[in-house]
């Protein structure tokens, strides 16, 4: 007779011992196989084809398995019916076609949260332009960070300032980025009634973009007003992404935008008393 210790249970008559008792399986996978190859019986099926009763044990085990992978519905097909010749399943068709719809409405909310997301991220980009342009401390400053940090801020190639030159005469300007325009340019490009343009696919032009022109092959124009008896201006925004700024984009960001810019010149050139 051997000792047993006093802590240790002696096993129910009838039991297994202890080196037959099957391990515990810690996981398996969507194919009823845990990290070792068995299946949920624990049978080793390494080196053969996966059936349908593995499956099925499977899904026995793990009734809840749609709720936690809903799309695993869209991957099967239904089975067909034996109706008789000359008769159309339409109970196939319609399920065939609601299908299609849930992977259509599937794809357009996708979409949805992307372009919402991209909206969410131009609007933050925006508003953290604005600030750095209102908190410029001098003139000088304040052309810098138009013609510079925007660029950066906003997340393209080149940002420049276009003023129309209503007196006829040619300044030397020192200011990178700044460039003159021919009386009248403005309301050629924009008309009368439009703050923004987009291009989408267009070759850069120095006139408005001088020596950075070649960057450009999509751009944003932004009207400019910096008070009254000033001549106008645009905003001139440009990426080397072809597309980037299409005609289907909303216009109040830039709009805003160029509307604070705008402002903060005229602040800076005619300063209230």
């Amino acid at each position: 007779m051997v000792d047993r210790p006093r802590d240790q249970t002696r096993p129910a008559r009838g039991a297994a011992a202890p080196d037959e008792v099957a391990p515990e399986i810690p996981g398996r996978d969507i194919e009823g196989r845990d990290i070792e190859g068995r299946d949920i019986e624990g049978r080793d099926i390494e080196g053969r084809e996966i059936e349908g009763r593995d499956v099925l044990a499977y899904l026995r085990r793990h009734p809840d398995f749609l709720e936690s992978h809903p799309e695993a519905v869209r991957l099967l097909r239904p089975p067909g019916r034996e109706i008789g010749d000359g008769v159309v399943d339409f109970q196939r068709f319609l399920y065939e076609r609601q299908r299609g719809e849930l992977a259509r409405l599937n794809t357009e909310y996708r979409h949805l949260i992307a372009v919402s997301r991209g909206n969410l991220a131009s609007q933050n980009r925006v508003h953290k332009a604005a600030l750095t342009v209102l908190a410029a401390p001098s003139f000088g400053q304040l052309l810098q960070i138009v013609t510079t940090d925007l660029a950066v801020l906003l997340d393209v190639d080149v940002v420049t300032i276009a003023v129309e030159n209503i007196a006829g005469v040619s300044p030397r300007l020192n200011v990178q980025g700044i460039h003159l325009l021919p009386a009248g340019t403005v309301e050629e490009v924009l008309g009368e009634d439009k703050a923004v343009v987009y291009q989408a696919d267009t070759a850069g032009d120095a006139v408005l973009f001088g020596a950075a022109a070649g960057l450009v092959r999509s751009q944003a124009l932004v009207r400019l007003r910096f008070g009254r008896e000033t001549p106008t201006g645009l905003l001139c925004i440009g990426t080397r992404k072809m597309g980037r700024f299409h005609p289907g984009l909303g216009t109040e960001l830039l709009g805003f935008l160029g509307r604070i810019v705008g402002f903060s010149i005229g602040l800076w050139l005619n300063p209230v008393r």
